[in-house]
């Protein structure tokens, strides 16, 4: 026990600092969210924002949370062996059993009315209560960052639909503008008036300026989507890694109740059965007299049953011999109608037709 005290404990420190490193990588995540809105580059901010400690030091926490599950199954596995042990009675009770069987039961009465058992039924659960609000604790820490982090999820997958719409709308525009320009330097190589070619060569210029306009605001926006792009796929990641834990909590958290559950019903079944242990054993003397008894009932139904099965198989013979018997028998009436017949037709007829005397 001393060493499962301790086990929590060490569970206890590496919840907190679990709860730390996630918090820590959600503010990340969160500060590259303000500065992307403010227009700067978090590239940086992003890519700072790793997961691989996170992921790690989880691992090593559930790791040791499931030692301690294991560890509370290993103590109730412990008990049931110690409860089935005090049903028993010790060496001494055996051997003051050999001069006084009553005294001999009253010693284990006495041992059995004074065993802790209420308490270390308590015990266990109190552990497994602690256990399960770490979990709960930790569990609360997921989705409440999970929460945070999908919202921003959704106002910057909301924010780069809209800039990928606006990106497509200025290369379109470029794109259109390719046959203008085409068209106004053609007129320039074919102007010979250095007048009108002044104005055209201004007109060019004017577009240029205007396409190298929107060249340049493609890139900034094809840089901001980029951006947003790389915020979206680490933000997927880390909702993704913080609903997985939550998954790997819930699991934890499940087993834990539920354990606790069959445990009650468990020490209840061996509490009861040990208060009882006397009686049982009256019981099971009780039992011994009917075996005895239903024994030689047995063995008086055996000898009936024996007879008339005997008596059933003599019938069946009997009856297939008679089948027998009887099949013969109507084989050879009408092998003699058969004959009878060819023999006697006329005779037949006349009974038929009801020709007597013609």
């Amino acid at each position: 026990m001393a060493n499962l005290d301790a086990q929590v404990r060490e569970s206890q420190k590496e919840v907190s600092a679990a709860q730390a490193k996630i918090a820590e990588v959600t503010s990340q995540i969160e500060a590259a969210r303000a500065k992307i809105k403010g227009g700067e580059d978090a590239v940086l901010d992003i890519e700072n924002a790793s997961l691989e400690d996170v992921h790690a030091h989880t691992e090593v926490m559930n790791a040791n949370i499931a030692e301690l599950i294991m560890g509370l199954d290993d103590i109730t596995s412990a008990f049931s062996r110690d409860f089935d042990e005090m049903r028993n009675k010790t060496g001494w009770e055996s051997f003051v059993g050999l001069f006084s069987q009553s005294r001999s039961d009253a010693m284990r009465q006495d041992r059995v009315r004074t065993a802790t058992i209420d308490d270390k039924l308590q015990d266990l659960i109190s552990k497994s209560d602690v256990i399960v609000q770490l979990l709960q604790s930790q569990l609360a820490t997921l989705e409440t960052h999970k929460a945070k982090v999908s919202e921003n999820l959704t106002e910057t997958l909301d924010e780069r639909e809209f800039t990928v719409g606006e990106l497509e709308d200025i290369r379109a525009q470029i794109i259109a503008m390719d046959p203008d320009i085409i068209a106004l330097e053609q007129k320039i190589a074919n102007e010979t008036d250095a007048a009108a070619r002044t104005k055209l060569e201004t007109q060019l210029a004017d577009l240029n300026s205007k396409y190298n306009e929107l060249v340049q605001s493609e890139q900034v926006k094809l840089s901001k989507s980029q951006t947003l792009e790389r915020y979206i796929e680490k933000g997927k990641t880390w909702v993704d890694s913080l609903q997985n834990q939550a998954a790997t909590q819930m699991v934890l958290i499940n087993k834990l109740q539920t354990d606790t559950k069959q445990r009650v019903v468990l020490y209840d079944a061996l509490s009861k059965s040990l208060k009882t242990a006397q009686q049982q054993d009256v019981a099971h003397r009780i039992n011994e007299i009917g075996v005895e008894t239903d024994k030689e009932a047995q063995q008086a139904m055996a000898g009936i049953g024996a007879a008339t099965n005997k008596k059933m198989a003599e019938m069946m013979e009997s009856h297939e011999e008679h089948m027998v018997f009887a099949r013969d028998v109507l084989e050879a009436k009408a092998k003699a109608d058969e004959r009878f017949a060819r023999r006697f037709q006329a005779i037949i007829e006349k009974h038929d037709k009801n020709l007597y005397g013609a």
